[in-house]
């Protein structure tokens, strides 16, 4: 799989994580990065990930992976 970029604006880092929005539950959920660029979703470096924030009144579902699937 080749590296994608940050979806921030004039980020140079690769994306680490993916974002993705339920608006009718309010809620942002930001997971390891997806297999393929997805239209409605955002890719997101390390960086711009832990700093991620949600409006007010919406909550954030990180997902993590943790060690190596085989």
């Amino acid at each position: 799989m080749l590296s994608r970029p940050c979806s921030r604006v004039a980020c140079p880092r690769d994306a680490v994580s993916t974002l993705t929005y339920v608006y009718a539950d309010s809620m942002a959920v930001l997971g390891p990065l997806s297999l393929s660029h997805e239209p409605h979703s955002y890719d997101l470096c390390a960086i711009h990930a832990e700093r991620l924030s949600a409006p007010q009144g919406w909550q954030i579902v990180r997902h993590e992976v943790f060690g190596e699937i085989k």
